[in-house]
Protein backbone atom coordinates (compact mmCIF):
# COMPACT_ATOMS: atom_id res chain seq x y z
CA UNK A 1 0.00 0.00 0.00
CA UNK A 2 1.36 3.31 -1.02
CA UNK A 3 0.76 6.34 1.48
CA UNK A 4 0.48 10.36 0.40
CA UNK A 5 2.99 12.54 1.58
CA UNK A 6 2.27 16.48 1.17
CA UNK A 7 4.51 19.17 1.61
CA UNK A 8 2.92 22.46 2.72
CA UNK A 9 2.94 25.24 1.73
CA UNK A 10 3.26 24.37 -1.38
CA UNK A 11 0.93 21.86 -1.61
CA UNK A 12 2.81 19.50 -3.73
CA UNK A 13 1.91 16.00 -3.30
CA UNK A 14 3.50 12.52 -4.02
CA UNK A 15 2.38 8.71 -3.29
CA UNK A 16 5.54 6.82 -2.00
CA UNK A 17 6.15 3.32 -0.42
CA UNK A 18 6.51 2.58 2.69
CA UNK A 19 9.51 3.06 4.90
CA UNK A 20 10.39 6.08 2.36
CA UNK A 21 12.17 8.83 3.82
CA UNK A 22 10.69 12.25 3.75
CA UNK A 23 13.89 13.60 2.25
CA UNK A 24 13.29 10.88 -0.75
CA UNK A 25 9.92 11.79 -1.16
CA UNK A 26 10.52 15.36 -1.60
CA UNK A 27 13.42 14.81 -3.81
CA UNK A 28 11.00 13.02 -6.26
CA UNK A 29 8.02 15.75 -5.42
CA UNK A 30 10.07 18.33 -6.78
CA UNK A 31 10.24 19.70 -3.43
CA UNK A 32 13.49 21.61 -2.30
CA UNK A 33 14.98 20.51 1.24
CA UNK A 34 18.16 21.80 1.85
CA UNK A 35 21.18 19.09 2.45
CA UNK A 36 24.99 19.17 2.83
CA UNK A 37 25.22 15.83 4.23
CA UNK A 38 23.46 13.55 1.49
CA UNK A 39 21.21 12.35 4.00
CA UNK A 40 23.53 11.52 7.09
CA UNK A 41 22.29 13.40 9.67
CA UNK A 42 25.47 15.43 9.77
CA UNK A 43 24.85 19.35 8.44
CA UNK A 44 21.01 19.49 9.98
CA UNK A 45 20.12 21.31 7.52
CA UNK A 46 17.15 19.38 6.44
CA UNK A 47 14.45 20.21 9.00
CA UNK A 48 11.00 19.95 8.81
CA UNK A 49 7.89 20.45 10.68
CA UNK A 50 5.65 17.38 11.61
CA UNK A 51 2.24 18.06 13.05
CA UNK A 52 0.99 16.45 16.20
CA UNK A 53 -1.62 15.01 14.71
CA UNK A 54 0.97 13.58 12.04
CA UNK A 55 3.36 12.18 14.14
CA UNK A 56 1.61 8.55 14.44
CA UNK A 57 2.57 8.77 10.68
CA UNK A 58 5.95 8.33 10.98
CA UNK A 59 8.67 6.32 12.93
CA UNK A 60 9.44 8.30 16.04
CA UNK A 61 12.87 10.04 15.89
CA UNK A 62 15.36 7.52 17.21
CA UNK A 63 17.85 8.55 20.19
CA UNK A 64 21.03 10.00 17.88
CA UNK A 65 18.19 12.57 16.19
CA UNK A 66 16.55 13.50 19.71
CA UNK A 67 20.27 14.62 20.86
CA UNK A 68 21.09 16.21 17.34
CA UNK A 69 18.02 18.23 17.33
CA UNK A 70 17.15 18.60 21.24
CA UNK A 71 13.94 20.23 21.95
CA UNK A 72 13.32 21.38 18.96
CA UNK A 73 11.64 17.79 18.49
CA UNK A 74 9.39 18.46 21.13
CA UNK A 75 8.05 21.35 18.65
CA UNK A 76 7.47 19.08 16.03
CA UNK A 77 10.73 19.27 14.44
CA UNK A 78 12.03 16.48 12.64
CA UNK A 79 14.81 15.72 10.41
CA UNK A 80 13.60 14.62 6.62
CA UNK A 81 16.87 12.67 5.87
CA UNK A 82 15.57 10.35 9.49
CA UNK A 83 11.99 10.36 9.69
CA UNK A 84 10.41 7.46 7.49
CA UNK A 85 7.04 7.81 6.10
CA UNK A 86 4.03 4.96 7.84
CA UNK A 87 1.33 6.65 6.83
CA UNK A 88 0.08 9.66 4.86
CA UNK A 89 1.62 12.60 6.16
CA UNK A 90 1.56 16.40 6.10
CA UNK A 91 4.78 17.81 6.01
CA UNK A 92 5.66 21.65 6.57
CA UNK A 93 9.15 22.49 5.08
CA UNK A 94 10.12 25.80 6.70
CA UNK A 95 10.30 29.01 3.47
CA UNK A 96 13.80 29.54 2.09
CA UNK A 97 14.60 33.09 3.96
CA UNK A 98 15.44 34.85 1.05
CA UNK A 99 12.04 33.78 -0.77
CA UNK A 100 10.38 34.66 2.39
CA UNK A 101 12.00 38.46 1.67
CA UNK A 102 10.48 39.14 -1.27
CA UNK A 103 7.48 37.19 -0.82
CA UNK A 104 6.97 39.87 2.33
CA UNK A 105 8.06 42.78 0.67
CA UNK A 106 5.91 41.97 -2.36
CA UNK A 107 2.60 41.41 -0.63
CA UNK A 108 3.91 44.89 1.64
CA UNK A 109 3.83 46.52 -2.39
CA UNK A 110 0.14 44.90 -3.21
CA UNK A 111 -1.50 46.69 0.15
CA UNK A 112 0.08 49.79 -0.89
CA UNK A 113 2.80 50.19 1.74
CA UNK A 114 5.83 52.14 1.58
CA UNK A 115 8.76 50.06 1.13
CA UNK A 116 12.40 51.22 0.89
CA UNK A 117 13.59 48.18 -1.19
CA UNK A 118 10.86 48.44 -4.37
Amino acid sequence: MDYEVTFQPEGKKIKVRPNTHVLDAARRAGVRIPTRCGGKMGCLMCRVHIGDEEKSHCIPPSEAERRKLGSLIDQGTRLSCQTVVTGNLVVGVPEDPLKAAVRKKLEAARRGEADDFI
